[in-house]
């Protein structure tokens, strides 16, 4: 009998009872960042942004497309220029709007398991959104289609780890004025989690509301008490409000439903050069958006955000994942605890296909929004060609970092058991810790699983057809879209639904405004 003998035995037991343990769970679906937050600019240097936006919206003022915008505006106190459409806004008005914000916001999905609370320390994931185009390594990149938004649709769903759903991509397949017919029943049928809704316009959004409260049997109050969907809204840089954005700022705010709100702004392109002049140029945009919010409806849930990047001075193509890209999201981050609102950020890539520069750029746009402190972030698996397409392999890839990063949400442990004297007792000067009893009680949860990662030798990796991540995470998207159930909720809601989207399809269904 060798030294180690009692161990293989005490191991064997502690296998046996090991598996009958439950699998390893770790919550993904509330997550709080657990970085220390990281400053790019000193406060006194984010105190003079704050201000220079401030003296933007006062003395150079924003352009504001929607007259109903500009009256809103006007009441409370806004100089309006009717001719040029321009709005000149006091930070009075301004700070006034920002003190009755909410800090907190809390969003019911279709399971009250999937609901969210939006405010600084959560952490939110969104996959890539409102790409005009698809691709996949079995069919190539081709426009956007209603399946591709359903299939999409179900890998959102089947990951913990991304929260919201968001706008995948187009289906160019469907008319315009039907689009959010079919977008609503792709979510409604196919997950449970915070749907979205365009601003395209106001009859297209208040029919989405209706069928969005009838779905969930809702009375009026109960629909606009609490928020039960989102939006996105981009301004239009430098400093333009439109119509469709300022309406959709209205709309939802009176619905009781959240806006995010988007500055797009690129560095040398539709904004100063600088990271500092571009996020004075994307908060002063942002503050006028949030203060239409609040003044059509007091404490309307809105979220603070920012897109901004950099372009290559080259070529003028957008680009993402840069260092200009991690310190704008930084100084973003700074604002937005300034005001104290939940807000939104952005990873994002501008490579063509799924390679290590895709990889590289999202990884490092991710961890911008991370350290940042960014509630919401947008973009954050599958985004390719900044922005025109979605990739189903680079989604499944990208959520390998999500999830590991949701894995240090989950905080480490380190009572008497996790340091494990026992174990270190049990193995002898020069023996390994396989076998031990600590070992095989944790050996089938302790450590997170890879996704898509191949831990095995080179060998044992050739054997198996030496497949790339990509080829890997084609086999993994598929299993799932074949699998996923269709549709996940109650039918005899759904044939409701249907119903009355073909009654309102026949009647012309809704074109969007411009």
């Amino acid at each position: 009998m060798t030294l180690d003998t009692p161990t293989r035995r005490r191991g064997r037991r502690a296998k046996h009872a090991a598996a009958e343990t439950s699998a390893r769970t770790v919550d993904y679906r509330n997550l709080r960042n657990p970085f220390p937050t990281m400053n790019v600019f000193s406060d006194d240097r984010i105190e003079a942004m704050h201000e220079a936006a401030l003296d933007v919206l006062e003395r150079l003022g924003i352009k504001v497309l929607l007259p109903e915008a500009r009256t809103i505006l006007a009441r409370a106190g806004a100089h309006v220029d009717e001719d040029s459409e321009m709005v000149y806004l006091g930070r009075d008005i301004v700070e006034a709007a920002l003190a009755i914000a909410p800090r907190s916001i809390t969003c019911r999905a279709a399971s009250r398991d999937r609901d969210l609370t939006l405010e600084l320390g959560r952490m939110v994931f969104q996959p890539g959104a409102g790409a005009p185009h698809a691709t996949d390594l079995t069919r190539g990149r081709r426009p956007g289609t209603e399946t591709d938004f359903r299939e999409l649709l179900k890998l959102t769903q089947a990951f913990d780890v991304l929260h919201m759903i968001p706008p995948l991509i187009e289906p160019q397949d469907v008319p315009i004025h039907l689009r959010h017919y079919a977008t609503l029943d792709a979510q409604f049928s196919l997950t449970d989690k915070l749907p979205f809704v365009f601003s395209r316009g106001t009859p297209q959004v208040r029919q989405s509301f209706e069928l969005l409260q009838d779905f969930r049997g809702l009375s009026d109050d109960e629909f606009t008490a609490e928020s039960h969907c989102y939006t996105i809204i981009n301004t239009n840089s430098p400093r333009t409000l439109d119509i469709p954005m300022a309406q959709g700022l209205i709309d939802f705010a009176r619905a009781g439903q959240v806006s995010i709100v988007t500055p797009f702004t690129l560095m040398g392109a539709m904004a100063p050069i600088t990271v500092a002049g571009a996020i004075t140029l994307s908060h002063a945009e942002a503050l006028a958006a949030i203060t239409l919010t609040q003044l059509a409806r007091p404490g309307a849930p809105v979220c603070y955000g920012t897109f901004t990047s950099n372009v290559d001075m080259k070529s003028g193509a957008p680009a993402f994942g840069t260092p200009e890209h991690f310190r704008a999201s930084l100084a973003a981050g700074q604002l937005a605890r300034k005001l104290g609102l939940p807000w939104r950020c952005a990873s994002g890539s501008a490579a063509n296909i799924n390679d290590a520069q895709a990889a590289n750029e999202t990884q490092f746009g991710n961890w911008g929004c991370f350290l940042a402190g960014a509630t919401v972030v947008v973009h954050s698996a599958g985004w390719l060609e900044g922005g025109l397409t979605v990739s189903y392999e680079k989604l499944i890839t990208d959520l390998e970092v999500l999830q590991m990063v949701a894995e240090l949400c989950a905080g480490a442990q380190a009572g008497d058991a996790e340091i494990g004297l026992d174990a270190l007792a049990e193995v002898k000067p020069g023996g390994h810790f396989f076998g031990a009893a600590h070992t095989m009680e944790r050996y089938q949860t302790e450590f997170y699983e890879p996704l898509i990662g191949d831990l095995s030798n080179f060998g044992t990796w050739t054997e198996r057809g030496a497949l790339d991540a990509s080829a890997r995470a084609t086999a993994k998207w598929q299993e799932i879209v074949h699998a996923a159930p269709d549709p996940i909720c109650d039918p005899d809601r759904l044939e409701a639904f249907r119903d009355r989207v073909a009654r309102l399809t026949r009647a012309g269904g809704a074109a969007p405004e411009s």
